[in-house]
């Protein structure tokens, strides 16, 4: 279809129809539209929360919804957490403590045979190391609460599914492992250094890989009962190991565990767009949001994605950033100095993913000027 998706044609038309419903002959900025898009799905019940921090150029925007009351409320990121946790471990690649290239085995001693002794930290990052999203005993693990240890374990020793560089597949057990390593290098737990290296530097004080000192009452509950299946899926006999239970919130996984407000994310890409030192190095920013993959395999940077062309139809080739599963997008377009962060309590598979409130508020956003 010309280079466009069907969904991108469903999202644009989406947006286009509301554009024109809510203002007539003259479209409303894209603040006003965004915001329009959130304050109608609160309202409705369709989602519980949100939250939305926007920036183009000198411009900003922030604003909650339903039952988030406070710019400070902070919502379960999913894979959000996957950049954020990645940067603790860029922090000590900017102390010299490994090298991209690495092998994995260098750090994890008992990461070996199978062929996983070709696999590197930079296959981790980027999701080409032939490890699985998930355990196949993920459920078993979460139902009698598991150490993050004990998926460690799990994530070592199950086996690969394809030669560490040749193929693509989506990992959340190897941001898991990259986790592990950060935490032997350091001798740091990965919630303790992710707070030192990145939230503390960053002034995230409503952000937490886990739940740290935010309060309770911050926290925005998900709608578990359109949660991914590997997280429950809403269904009775996950309620005491689902994305709202006390054993997910404090568990910190480094791939999915964060909390965070919508400002909050957006300073984290600010630190990618205006980098200084004292975050990381700037050159170790760059790196980390350019694609690292090989062409004809998906673009990803250093734990981020890269292009998002499906979820930001306008944006640039070096747009970076993520989504999660719990109802998240944020994103950052260097070429058009603008960004945007959608937080929602409605999981991503709640909806046609083009219809998601999070995604018409995001193209919202990124329509062209």
């Amino acid at each position: 279809m010309s280079g466009i998706s069907r969904r991108q044609l469903l999202v644009q038309g989406t947006v286009s129809v509301l554009a024109t419903r809510l203002s007539g002959a003259v479209v409303e900025n894209n603040f006003d539209l965004a915001a329009r898009v959130l304050s109608d799905a609160t309202r409705s019940g369709q989602v519980r929360a949100a939250a939305i921090y926007a920036r183009y150029k000198t411009d900003r925007f922030s604003q909650t919804f339903g039952e988030a009351k406070s710019v400070d409320a902070s919502f379960l990121l999913g894979s959000i957490s996957k950049p954020i946790t990645v940067a603790a471990l860029m922090a000590l690649y900017d102390q010299g403590k490994f090298d991209l290239d690495d092998a994995v085995q260098k750090v994890l001693p008992e990461f070996r045979g199978e062929g996983r002794t070709r696999v590197t930290i930079r296959h981790l990052l980027t999701h080409v190391s032939g490890l699985p999203d998930q355990l196949p005993e993920n459920a078993e693990l979460r139902s009698r609460h598991a150490s993050l240890a004990e998926f460690v374990q799990g994530a070592i020793k199950v086996p690969l599914g394809f030669e560490p560089g040749t193929r693509y597949e989506y990992s959340s057990m190897a941001i898991l492992l990259a986790a592990e390593i950060a935490q032997r290098l350091a001798g740091k737990d990965i919630r303790e250094l992710v707070a030192e290296t990145v939230l503390k530097p960053l002034g995230m004080k409503h952000s937490a890989l886990g739940l740290g000192d935010l309060q309770a009452s911050q926290i925005m509950s998900s709608q578990v009962e359109f949660g991914a299946k590997e997280a429950g899926g809403g269904s009775a006999e996950s309620r005491n190991w689902d994305w709202n239970s006390s054993f997910w919130r404090t568990l910190g996984a480094p791939w999915g565990g964060a909390h965070a407000s919508a400002e909050d994310i957006a300073m984290f890409l600010e630190a990618f767009l205006q980098p200084e030192d004292k975050f990381l190095r700037p050159a170790t920013a760059q790196l980390m949001i350019r694609n690292h993959n090989p062409v004809g395999l998906e673009s990803r940077g250093l734990g981020f994605d890269v292009g998002m062309q499906n979820y930001c139809s306008h944006c640039s080739p070096r747009t970076f950033g993520h989504t999660g599963s719990t109802g998240t997008i944020a994103w950052a377009d260097p070429e058009r100095d603008c960004l945007c962060v959608v937080l929602t309590t409605l999981p991503a598979n709640a909806t046609e993913t083009a219809q998601h409130p999070r995604q018409l508020a995001s193209e919202a956003m990124c329509r062209s000027e």
